[in-house]
């Protein structure tokens, strides 16, 4: 069955389009064009990502972020894609307090936007796979700060451990360096963003050691790192 994509929207040019590219591609769409619309339609409409503008009628994009990522008891949380124009508002769009799980600027390419719905679709869909069931799987014991891949142990350092873990924990999000080193350096040092650059290619030349056709820790340029499953 297609998946569903909502898309909210106030400029209906840019909405338009974008339901033209997207039911091109497959997908079934629906489009509103107010923040205080969304959860209450979605209570009777579930669907597998929302695309969301930032600035719109009734109520932000952020406030709806908010609430759909609080969640609605018996409802799956849909994935969020931010559509903004506002560059300085992506850290918080992409921060934990909010979770969206990916952001496009406008101005942008239709086709970047089908592009980057399906690979956001693509990440939740391996993300639910149970780790049991994949033999490629990863898996973290807390207890004996070991990480194993496809049955082999990474032979991770705690501080590598700890940031696989912060990573893995959230596939799909964008995590800031000033992020991971919070949830590394929970003393309060001062270390340096070339810190965690360091950290990050000692762990990807382990991961690589054992899953050397996947990249799962992935640079996105100027905004940090995101981990995404091994297939």
């Amino acid at each position: 069955m297609a998946e569903r994509i909502l898309i909210v929207e106030d400029e209906n040019k840019i909405a338009s389009v974008l339901l033209d590219y997207l039911a091109q591609s497959g997908f079934r769409t629906h489009h509103l064009t107010r923040g205080d619309e969304v959860q209450a339609w979605l209570e009777h409409n579930p669907v597998d990502l929302v695309l969301l503008d930032l600035m719109l009628p009734g109520r932000s994009g952020l406030d709806v972020c908010k609430a759909l990522r609080a969640g609605a008891p018996g409802q799956p949380a849909p994935a969020i894609i931010m559509v903004t124009a506002r560059v300085e508002e992506i850290d918080r769009l992409l921060g934990l307090e909010l979770g969206a799980d990916d952001y496009i600027c406008k101005p942008f390419s239709p086709r970047e936007v089908v592009a980057r719905v399906k690979a956001v679709l693509r990440r939740g869909t391996h993300a639910v796979v149970p780790v049991d069931e994949n033999p490629d799987g990863l898996k973290l014991d807390d207890a004996a700060w070991r990480a194993t891949l496809a049955g082999h142990d990474l032979g991770l350092t705690a501080v590598e451990y700890q940031l696989l873990k912060v990573l893995s924990a959230r596939p799909g999000r964008i995590f800031s360096r000033e992020q991971l080193m919070d949830a590394m350096y929970q003393d309060e040092r001062i270390v340096s963003d070339r810190t965690v650059d360091s950290h990050i290619k000692k762990l990807r030349r382990k991961i690589d050691e054992h899953l050397p056709d996947q990249e799962l820790i992935h640079s996105v340029y100027g905004l940090g790192y995101r981990f995404d499953p091994p297939l």
